[in-house]
C-alpha cells in the first residue's frame, strides 16, 4: 500500500500560510480553540495566523524573502 502524498504549499506572504496552517488543522480536526489550548496562546492569535493578518514580524519577514527572492515550501510531515 502506498503512502498518502504528502501536503504542501508555496508560501509567499501571510494568507499562503494562513491557509496552508488552517488546512492542516482541520484535516486534524482540530478547532481553533483547540489548537490554542494545545499551544498556549488565544483563540484569536490562531484566527489572526489563520487570516494572514499582517504584523511587523511577518511584514518584515516577507519583505526579506522578496528582496532575497526567496520562496518557502510548507511541507505537512
Amino acid at each position: 500500500m502506498e503512502d498518502a502524498p504528502t501536503a504542501w504549499a508555496w508560501v509567499t506572504r501571510p494568507t499562503d500560510l494562513g491557509d496552508f496552517l488552517r488546512d492542516r488543522r482541520l484535516q486534524r480536526g482540530l478547532t481553533q480553540a483547540e489548537l490554542a489550548d494545545e499551544l498556549g496562546i488565544s483563540r484569536r492569535y490562531v484566527v489572526e495566523i489563520e487570516q494572514g493578518k499582517p504584523s511587523l514580524y511577518t511584514d518584515r519577514l516577507f519583505a526579506v524573502l522578496r528582496e532575497l527572492d526567496i520562496v518557502l515550501k510548507a511541507e505537512q510531515r
